[in-house]
């Protein structure tokens, strides 16, 4: 039988890969989907359907990736329209980096350092450019009125320990819900706790973490009390909810009031921390909405890097930042002015 055209001109790349390297070739496709976090991954299928959406309606092609044709839809995106509200800057930078990974993996690389694609962005960020809206950090009293506004059920007991290790930890709320009881139990956990026992410094929690800036270990350590202690809210939870392995926090099943085998959202974590906020009287001052706004999981882990009076390097890796000012944005209390260079200079 004859080869019809399109047999003809199938690329190599696209063949189905032989019996014995389907495997790999599965095992490969993991990779490279594991290669982002599972919210990142989310959000660059979100950007790429956004952007696809775009060029359907103006009836353009995504091959080849035409630095022209990103330019429009980056203006389109922060002039917005009927239905679509304009996006920040950094909201449009997210945006073109989901665009370009998509591309990557097309085979097709888009360059952003086009002269076109950087003179429209350098344009945007110009005109439309603002400071970083940062979220509410939480102090540490802050927190223990965040915690007394939950009862003392197992769904509070559940989420007064995710608050207290979430503070203590300086966790990012993907850490805190990817946490499992031991290493290599599930295959979509990104860390695992260890309890350890008493010692000369009074022993405590290790967490050892797999994050954005690869793994590291993070030691809290016990508090003064036990009604303000992380680790002993930890071990109060797992015992009443029966978590030996597997996920530490977990839903609350609705039928019996149990707890179910799956892993929490890292959702909950934001809208716990709202929620308590809230409900403890925080930030008063401001409207019913933006009080909402003003707090997310990240205000615990601003909270603990304002609060830490320590060096700024254990901070720094205590968070897993790569860099001290990054640290720094986090600081929303410190002891600024401390290097004064005017009077250095001389004046």
């Amino acid at each position: 039988m004859a080869e019809t055209g399109k047999d003809k001109t199938r690329s190599p790349a696209l063949a189905e890969p032989a019996p014995h390297l389907a495997a790999l070739s599965e095992k490969a496709r993991d990779y490279a989907r594991n290669a982002r976090s599972e919210n990142t991954q989310k959000a660059y299928d979100a950007d790429w359907r956004q952007f696809a959406s775009w060029l359907r309606r103006q009836g353009l092609d995504s091959l080849p990736p035409a630095p022209q044709t990103v330019g429009l839809y980056l203006a389109a995106c922060v002039e917005g329209g009927p239905g679509r509200p304009p996006l920040s800057v950094s909201s449009l930078e997210r945006r073109l980096s989901g665009i370009c990974w998509r591309y990557r993996q097309l085979g097709r690389p888009l360059d952003t350092g086009d002269p076109h694609i950087a003179t429209v962005l350098a344009g945007i960020r110009r005109a439309h450019g603002r400071p970083p809206v940062q979220k509410e950090a939480i102090f540490a009293d802050e927190l223990l009125a965040m915690l007394a506004v939950l009862d003392n059920d197992l769904r509070g007991l559940r989420d007064k320990a995710i608050l207290a290790i979430g503070f203590a930890g300086g966790l990012r709320r993907s850490e805190i819900v990817g946490l499992d009881c031991g290493p290599e139990q599930t295959d979509d956990g990104t860390g695992w706790i260890e309890i350890v026992g008493a010692d000369q410094n009074g022993g405590g929690l290790l967490l050892t973490l797999n994050g954005k800036t690869g793994w590291r270990e993070v030691e809290i350590g016990r508090g003064s009390s036990p009604l303000t202690c992380p680790v002993a809210m930890l071990e109060t939870w797992l015992k009443l909810g029966r978590i030996a392995r597997g996920p530490v926090f977990r839903p609350i099943a609705r039928k019996n009031g149990g707890v179910a085998p799956e892993r929490l959202s890292d959702k909950h974590v934001a809208r716990l921390v709202q929620k308590t906020a809230l409900a403890a009287g925080l930030r008063g001052d401001l409207p019913e909405g933006e009080r909402r706004r003003a707090f997310s999981g990240h205000s615990l882990r601003a909270g603990l890097a304002s609060s830490a009076q320590i060096e700024e390097g254990h901070v720094q890796r205590h968070l897993g930042h790569a860099s001290a000012e990054m640290t720094r944005r986090y600081q929303r209390k410190r002891d600024r002015f401390k290097v004064n260079l005017t009077k250095a200079a001389g004046l």
